[in-house]
């Protein structure tokens, strides 16, 4: 009986330990670097090693990426200095670029491209290689302004993610300010011979805004593969009001672990868990107003724990106010 007991409690501590989330440690404050980050539309992130990141612009002159060069507190990991250090583009114009993913094995990136939804492969040169995902012929029809949204890869599972911003035409109706409707997306996963292999049902929360403004965006800004298999979601919920005071962007970083099976149906979402969210805003004493839409996995600290790394599309510093903001959270599985 004791020998039963003992395997039931490893057996427990097991499927415990697989159904973890991690912990969020820490999320920074929040910094820009005026003197050595020039005021872009920055909304995508990816880490290459060391203190190197590639970053994409939905409004870039040329498709490309720009390198950066991002300092970060070894033991705390908060950001210390960012520089920009040139850009890299292709022959071809800007095609909304919103996410990408550097992947080791090839020394290559892949740029998620919202304005014909496609997530192309590009070379450390910023030149297309003719390499794309093969994305489900659905996702073609998703909507210019709610497209693919999103980009992650894991050298560890060595697979690809992608999901749109929104629901697309064919899930129903999109979420806006006063529908009260939740988003229904499709992630994707692909794996080294770049196929689709496998789509999972995420559902958003419903925003928390109940009021007509100048603009309103709902819909997941990014993804990041962990190690472990499970992925990190970035809700945002965008409000801007007309005059510009009251405006606020809510954030929330999810967590959920897709299980591939036969039994995988679209139909099933998948359970996903809180881990840290926050808010920016701009009011008469405040203008912090942040709309972060890249997310990526940094460096680990001495002590073990994980960097994410964020960063904020200011539209080109709008109106003289916004900016360039960037951040980390800390999390620990």
């Amino acid at each position: 009986m004791r020998h039963f007991f003992i395997t039931l409690l490893l057996l427990i501590s097991l499927f415990t330990f697989g159904q973890s989330v991690p912990r969020v440690m820490k999320l920074h404050p929040q910094h820009h670097f005026p003197h050595s980050v020039p005021k872009g539309n920055y909304s995508g992130i990816a880490y290459i090693g060391s203190n190197q990141y590639a970053v994409v612009s939905d409004k870039a002159e040329k498709s490309g990426y720009f390198l950066f060069t991002i300092d970060i507190d070894s033991l705390k990991g908060d950001i210390q200095n960012v520089v920009a250090n040139g850009f890299y583009p292709s022959t071809d114009s800007n095609q909304d670029e919103e996410g990408i993913a550097f992947i080791p094995q090839r020394n290559t990136f892949f740029i998620a491209r919202e304005a014909d939804n496609s997530v192309k492969e590009y070379d450390r040169n910023g030149q297309l290689t003719g390499v794309e995902l093969a994305l489900p012929s659905l996702f073609k029809s998703a909507t210019a302004a709610y497209g693919l949204e999103s980009l992650t890869y894991n050298p560890h599972t060595k697979l690809y993610w992608t999901t749109t911003e929104s629901t697309l035409p064919a899930d129903g109706m999109q979420a806006t300010a006063t529908n009260n409707v939740c988003n229904k997306l499709r992630l994707l996963a692909f794996d080294s011979s770049l196929a689709s292999i496998a789509e999972f049902l995420y559902v958003m929360d419903k925003p928390r805004t109940r009021k007509e403004g100048q603009s309103f965006a709902m819909g997941v800004a990014d993804l990041v593969a962990l190690d472990s298999g499970k992925l990190l979601v970035l809700e945002r919920e965008l409000y801007v009001s007309k005059s510009k005071l009251g405006s606020r962007v809510y954030n929330k970083l999810y967590c959920v672990t897709p299980t591939f099976s036969a039994e995988t149906a679209h139909n099933t979402p998948l359970e996903k868990h809180l881990l840290t969210e926050w808010s920016t805003a701009i009011t008469l004493l405040h203008q912090d107003f942040a709309n972060y839409e890249g997310i990526c996995l940094g460096p680990k600290l001495c002590e073990g724990s994980q960097v994410l790394l964020l960063c904020a599309d200011s539209q080109n510093q709008y109106g003289g106010v916004l900016r360039d903001w960037f951040r980390t959270i800390i999390i620990k599985e």
